[in-house]
């Protein structure tokens, strides 16, 4: 279970220093929604099922789909 946790530390620190770096504004959008959603594993593992729920549905899910929708509208996906 460790490795496990490691794991997904590491996955989650690299995918928000790439949504932080990144020039693409929807490759960093998705980035951010998938750093929300190893939040969100981690408060489950952390016995918080509820907000783990809350956390994935708004944090994940809803940020993430409001985020690329103004992306998309805005037209500026790779301008920085």
């Amino acid at each position: 279970m460790f490795a496990f946790e490691v794991t997904l530390f590491i996955s989650g620190l690299v995918a928000a220093i790439y949504a932080i770096s990144s020039r693409n504004l929807l490759s960093a959008a998705i980035a951010a929604g998938y750093v929300s959603l190893v939040v969100s594993i981690f408060f489950l593992l952390l016995q918080a099922p509820d907000v783990a729920m809350a956390e994935a549905a708004v944090g994940a899910a809803l940020s993430t789909m409001i985020l690329v929708y103004a992306i998309k509208r805005s037209g500026k996906e790779v301008e920085l």
